[in-house]
């Protein structure tokens, strides 16, 4: 499996919001076809979003993103690419047992990236 180690090269600015996240990976492992997994965000940004996962994916694989900013509007749904994964937590026999996953986003509309500028430049002043 191959892990992330290189430094942050972020683009834009992320803060953290714990929004609700569903992946769909096409090439999920094990042959098991489309996965659906539900998470939280650990911070997001216009251009990707780092959220927690209990199995890892595949790096660079592109995958949907479907994304609930908890704001009463419609989910953004959006491709996303998986730039990175690193281990987060490991049980008491040292076996990974959830990682964090940095997903850029490729196949954003403009609205819904202009919202998610708004949601966090909102976040970011009250964080003031």
């Amino acid at each position: 499996m191959e892990y992330w180690e290189g430094k942050n090269r972020r683009q834009s600015l992320r803060v953290k919001y714990p929004c609700l996240v569903v992946i769909y990976d096409q090439e999920a492992e094990g042959g098991k076809g489309k996965q659906s997994i539900l998470t939280h965000t650990d911070n997001i940004g216009v251009g990707g979003v780092c959220i927690s996962l209990k199995t890892s994916l595949k790096r660079f694989v592109v995958v949907d993103v479907e994304l609930d900013l908890l704001d009463l509007e419609e989910h953004i749904h959006c491709k996303g690419k998986v730039m990175w994964v690193s281990p987060r937590e490991k049980d008491t026999q040292g076996q990974v047992v959830s990682f964090d996953v940095g997903i850029e986003f490729v196949d954003i509309k403009e609205e819904n990236s202009c919202r998610l500028k708004r949601v966090i430049q909102r976040l970011e002043e009250n964080d003031k």
